[in-house]
């Protein structure tokens, strides 16, 4: 039961965005997002353990761009084994709530207490806003990816299927730098590009900087 939850997750999450593009010229990559997307269908529905770290080919992961309320900054950490600047995030560790897992991660390797989820699609969209996500009360994810992980010392090579959603903090609290992490920092949006070259990344960020111009211009509300 907790495969179909997801796959209906990934499914209202295509449809909104889809829809958003059309009628908001919202940054949806199609070309690129789909085939991913395709990918967590396939992954899901052939991996009865695809939550558990133990699942040999992938495992599901979440993750979090942890953001301001003014979506100005962006807290990223400089990974200790893949030494890239990445937003916060980690295993499922067997559990089919990908917004838990996102929201532990990102609390466990930052120190960070007063986190929650920005609730982008019902400030856009509105409260008639489709989707079992939504139906559910479940926070919409903000993007995925499957990125492939490479072998290291009793562990093979494999696939992190991550699911990634915008989680607000403030930036004044004070941070605290978990083993995970080399170091964990604040940027401005526009640094945070140019710290991390990763295509996902950057995705992210352009999602984000939309979102940004897309509530200043509605003068909504972000929580």
């Amino acid at each position: 039961m907790h495969r179909r939850s997801i796959l209906q997750i990934i499914d209202s999450y295509q449809r909104e965005w889809q829809r958003l593009a059309v009628a908001a010229g919202a940054p949806y990559f199609e070309a690129e997002e789909a085939p991913v997307l395709d990918r967590f269908r396939s992954f899901i529905a052939a991996t009865p353990d695809c939550c558990e770290r133990d699942s040999p080919l992938g495992h599901l992961t979440g993750s979090a761009l942890v953001i301001t309320p003014d979506l100005n900054q962006v807290l990223l950490t400089l990974h200790r084994k893949l030494g890239k600047w990445l937003q916060l995030g980690g295993h499922a560790d067997g559990s089919p709530q990908m917004h838990e897992v996102a929201m532990r991660e990102a609390n466990e390797e930052s120190g960070l207490e007063s986190l929650y989820f920005l609730p982008y699609e019902r400030v856009l969209w509105g409260p008639q806003t489709s989707g079992p996500g939504i139906k559910l009360g479940l926070p919409m994810p903000f993007d995925f990816d499957a990125h492939a992980i490479p072998a290291r010392p009793g562990e093979p090579a494999h696939v992190h299927y991550d699911v990634r959603f915008l989680i607000v903090a403030n930036h004044l609290d004070p941070l605290v730098i978990s083993e995970e992490s080399r170091d964990l920092r604040w940027f401005a949006v526009e640094a945070a590009r140019q710290a991390s070259q990763e295509r996902s990344m950057e995705r992210q960020f352009l999602k984000l900087a939309w979102l940004k111009q897309r509530l200043t211009e509605g003068d909504k509300a972000l929580g």
